[in-house]
């Protein structure tokens, strides 16, 4: 499986392809279907990656949280 980047970078190539305006109907089809492929397995990816953000900001707070408990039970 390409990488995000990669899936990235050939959906700016089909976005450019579409933009224009030379090719045929059947082609364009084609690659607008391919285009709107790349586009949804991107957000997953970058989905998957704000979730695995949100865990470890969310890690950090309680990290945070236990040490202001620590230092005020001290």
């Amino acid at each position: 499986m390409p990488s995000f980047e990669e899936q990235l970078k050939t959906l700016e190539t089909v976005v450019e392809r579409l933009e224009r305006g030379d090719l045929p109907l059947e082609e364009s089809l084609t690659l607008f279907e391919q285009g709107v492929d790349l586009s949804d397995s991107c957000k997953k990816e970058l989905d998957a990656a704000e979730g695995r953000v949100q865990v470890l900001l969310q890690r950090g707070r309680q990290r945070v949280a236990e040490d202001l408990q620590l230092e005020e039970e001290t």
